[in-house]
Parts: C-alpha cells; structure tokens; sequence
C-alpha cells in the first residue's frame, strides 16, 4: 500500500483526534505536527516522537516530501491555510465548517481543480455508522416519499467568542441533512438570539424549504440544562428517529404513520372536505450499526481519494453546500427571519 505522508495545522480540540486515525492507518505517515501553543505542540509530539513539530505551518508547506495537509483550527484561519497549502501541491482535508463564506469555498474549489488535488471536509457524522444506515435505509423506499426532518442539537456551552452557535453546531445537522436527503433547499428562514455575548446568537432556529411539501428544521442552542442530539426523519411509510445520545440502539425504524382518504381531484366539495384519518402504529426496528469510529472512515477517504484521484465521500462541493446554508441563515437572522432565497 502506498503511504502518504500527512501534516496536521491544529493540535488542540480535534486536531488530536485526527492526529490519532491517521497514525493508526497503514496508508499515511504523520510527517508534521503544528500548533502556536508551545505547550500543547510539546505534549502532542511526545505521542508521536516521529513526526517533527513546529509552530509556523509555512515550515510545513516548504517539505517537498509532505503531500498533505489537515487542517483543524478556528474556522476564520481555514481559507488562509487551505489556499495556501493547495497553492504549495498539497492535498488538503479542511475540519467543519470547511469555509467563512461562499466565495472563500468556491476560490478553494477552483484552486483544488486547477492544480488536480483532492479538497474534503470533515462532515464526521456522515461516516458514522448509524447515518449511513439512515441513508441506506432511505434509498431502499422502505420508509417511503420524505415527510419532514426536524432535528435538535442543545447543550450548555461551549460558548464561542468567534462564531455563533450556527456556524458552530449546524454543519452537523445540515450535513447529515444533505447527505441522506440529497436534495437542494430553496429557501431558508432563521432566527436567533444573543444572551450572553452581543452579536453572538447563542440560540437559533433555521427552516429550510424545498421545491415540495418537504420541510427541514434545525433547533441550536448552547443555553439549555440538558444535551440533546435528536433527529427525526418522517417519511410516508415509516419513521425513523436518530438518538446520537443513546449508547446501543442509536437507531430505530417507526413502521407508524398516518392515511387519508381524502381525494383532492374530486369535483364534489363537500366530499373532498369529509376525510377520514387512519393511524397506523407498528413495529418497532432497531437495526445493527457498524460501531467503528467515524474518524477512521474519514481518514480512510481521504487518504484512498489521493491515492486513486477519486472524489471523496464529503468533497468540497458538500463543503461549499453547507456553507451556502450557513450564510443565508445568518442573513436571515440578520434580517430578523426573513426568508433568503437559495440558488
């Protein structure tokens, strides 16, 4: 197997973790290590005593031997590493959210094509087991045509003094959304609330409508006593309830729903006014997930998308996809929730 040699910009929060799977795969080489806090720089480097450490990144891109970079710093720093790292011939895996801005994720894209390089972000929860058995589970047409997904993503803290709690907690969810659903929104309408730090929402509520009678909505919040990952994805045949929370059965299949027999075509008013409503409560489904850490697929994807040139699971278009969200939620908000139009 070919091995990749591999430099990590970011060793505080996530970046050991990445640091971790990537060392732990036969396919890549930790090559550098990069952080300004001396401190951190030296305790992560003890881990990985083959991997030279330094606190200027451009040491990093000046290695003719290195042919990738991870980046896992504050989102504001992303587009200035990415560019610069692609601009040097490096490969580059960029941590959510993959931009600041729309245009900062299109320039990357365009520089990624230009120079040939695999650009992916790191939508960890697209690899984990349970969403992709939710997308599985939605390509088969078991559950029938989307209904609706709601989903909830509350705790207390961690306040942020550079995003707000969309930019920081919504890639997840709008992630996952746009990887199980695959279909492109065409409004989006949210609204927020600052508590603790003025001009940073803490709590957020976004909607997004489609071409359809389907409906996403999205409830952030770093101001509750109570940590609560729950999604709901209805559909016309069966539910599905995703509890990120729950230890073993993160997963469960609802074989409930709802039928009319309201006709909508029928000429006769007063009939199509008299509907019956049929409620159907069935089985419950708790299907096998594969418990292997997220992290490892992400790192395998990456390092596979170099190797074959192959576009990767989370490209960067899925990157840009979500940032697009994320910018027209905060011109809602800006705009007291008023609704943006998509392109």
């Amino acid at each position: 197997m070919t091995t990749t040699t591999i430099g990590v910009i970011g060793c505080g929060y996530w970046g050991p973790n990445l640091i971790r799977n990537f060392a732990e795969n036969r396919g890549a080489q930790v090559r550098w290590l990069c952080d300004l806090d001396a401190e951190r720089l030296s305790t992560v480097g003890r881990r990985y005593p083959s991997a030279s450490t330094t606190s200027d990144y451009r040491e990093l891109l000046r290695d003719p031997e290195l042919q990738a970079v991870v980046i896992a710093t504050p989102v504001a720093t992303h587009f200035p590493f990415a560019k610069e790292a692609l601009e040097a011939g490096k490969h580059v895996l960029v941590e959510k959210p993959f931009t600041a801005s729309v245009r900062e994720a299109e320039t990357l894209i365009e520089i990624a094509r230009r120079k040939r390089l695999t650009l992916m972000v790191d939508h960890t929860f697209v690899y984990t087991g349970a969403v992709r058995k939710i997308k599985e589970i939605i390509d088969s047409g078991e559950i029938g045509d989307l209904l609706y997904f709601d989903s909830t993503r509350i705790n207390l803290g961690l306040f942020q003094k550079d995003i707000n709690v969309v930019w920081d907690l919504a890639p997840h969810d709008l992630s996952i959304m746009d990887f199980v659903v695959g279909r492109a929104p065409l409004e989006i309408l949210a609204t927020g609330s600052c508590h603790i730090e003025r001009g940073i929402e803490n709590i957020a509520y976004v909607m997004l409508k489609f071409s359809d009678p389907f409906i996403a909505h999205f409830h952030f919040n770093w101001l509750s006593p109570v940590k609560i990952r729950h999604t709901l994805i209805a559909g016309s045949r069966k539910m599905v309830v995703y509890d990120d929370i729950e230890p073993t059965e993160k997963v469960r299949i609802y074989d409930s729903g709802v039928t009319t027999n309201r006709d909508f075509n029928t000429s006769d008013k007063e009939a199509a006014y008299q509907t019956l409503v049929s409620y159907r409560t069935g089985d419950v489904w708790v299907p096998k997930l594969d418990s292997t850490e997220a992290l490892h697929y992400v790192c395998e994807e990456f390092l596979s998308a170099i190797r074959t040139g192959g576009r990767p699971l989370t490209d960067a278009e899925a990157g840009l996809r979500v940032v697009r969200l994320l910018e027209a939620a905060q011109a809602s908000i800006n705009q007291g929730g008023a609704p943006v139009k998509l392109e």
